[in-house]
């Protein structure tokens, strides 16, 4: 998952697996945007890869920065917005919704255009600068 934060409060991310990929940059990536310690929503149009199975060592390396993270995810991280055209491929990431909720601390919402998740990223946070 590589990240965009050029139009940060809104961060662009990628599940593209690409060959020589570093995770560690992703972790640091990651960390950065929430050190700025100012809510922000993510943003993909890129669904994560069926075909990418991840290593014992990936999957120990992400549940050890999550574990270190978890409050900043939680409280920081309004929201990962997927884009996905096709209503049937929503309608079937929804029953993964929950489950990401849980482990990642924020929702797993989703658009139908590229436009649709950036309004719905301001209303979250809108939403949020009221609530402070």
């Amino acid at each position: 998952m590589s990240m965009n934060s050029t139009d940060f409060p809104l961060v662009w991310t990628s599940f593209a697996q690409e060959p020589g990929h570093d995770p560690q940059k992703d972790f640091d990536e990651f960390a950065a945007n929430l050190q700025r310690g100012e809510p922000f929503v993510l943003l993909s149009d890129t669904p994560p890869g069926e075909d990418h199975e991840h290593s014992p060592e990936e999957k120990k390396r992400t549940a050890l920065w999550m574990k270190k993270h978890k409050a900043q995810l939680r409280s920081l991280v309004l929201a990962l917005i997927m884009v996905e055209p096709s209503s049937a491929k929503r309608l079937g990431f929804k029953a993964f919704a929950g489950l990401f909720a849980k482990v990642w601390g924020y929702p797993l919402l989703f658009a139908a255009s590229r436009k649709q998740a950036i309004e719905m990223a301001n209303e979250l946070l809108r939403k949020e600068g009221s609530s402070r």
